[in-house]
């Protein structure tokens, strides 16, 4: 397997990043999830890294993209953003369908987890609202992410190594779909679960 293998320092920094932010996010959300439920801690553990994911590493993609390009930024966020472009080139320069929907992501998306967090821990009645709202737009974010690239024939994503696709590509997208998905199957649960409750109050009302 040999080079193929290899991650060489700028990806095994990326990754290591990565891991900091997750075990960072993780730590603080099962810290305000203490007492709670293993659902609502695994989500405020999630919602954490998301935010910290928006603001921490979007956030300066964004800035990156409209004062210059990624490609020509230095320090340790620009390298982490030179090592993904090596997966999808859009990310180097300004793409103007991606830096939109960062912005949409880091402004929307950031503060709705923030108050989706807030919502969880103090259990406040427009939890669900929240949690469906902000789960529609990371689906929403990842699919306008990619299905432009796919109409087009995929020209700017590389898929030439395992690290590129699979790890880059295919996971950390992936993650923002199968766990926003996990979220709204949830709020479903809980709001059928709210209507069945509040329907037979009803009933025993009459």
């Amino acid at each position: 397997m040999g080079a193929a293998w290899d991650l060489g320092a700028t990806a095994g920094r990326s990754l290591l990043l990565c891991a900091a932010l997750l075990a960072a996010g993780c730590a603080l959300g099962l810290r305000l999830g203490r007492g709670r439920g293993a659902a609502d801690r695994g989500a405020l553990a999630w919602l954490c890294y998301d935010a910290l994911v928006h603001f921490a590493l979007e956030g300066p993609f964004v800035y990156l993209s409209l004062v210059g390009n990624v490609a020509n930024s230095e320090g340790l966020i620009a390298s982490l953003w030179k090592e993904y472009g090596k997966a999808d080139a859009r990310w180097l320069y300004l793409d103007p369908t991606i830096v939109s929907l960062e912005i949409l992501t880091v402004v929307l998306d950031g503060f709705l987890a923030l108050i989706l967090i807030y919502a969880i821990v103090k259990e406040k009645y427009y939890r669900h609202f929240i949690q469906v709202t902000l789960c529609v737009c990371e689906l929403y974010g990842g699919w306008m992410t990619f299905c432009p690239e796919w109409l087009i024939g995929s020209p700017n994503l590389n898929t030439s190594s395992w690290l590129y696709f699979w790890v880059y590509l295919v996971f950390f997208n992936g993650v923002w779909v199968l766990i926003p998905g996990l979220l709204l199957w949830q709020s479903w649960l809980e709001l059928k679960k709210m209507h069945h409750k509040g329907t037979n109050v009803g009933k025993k009302s009459l």
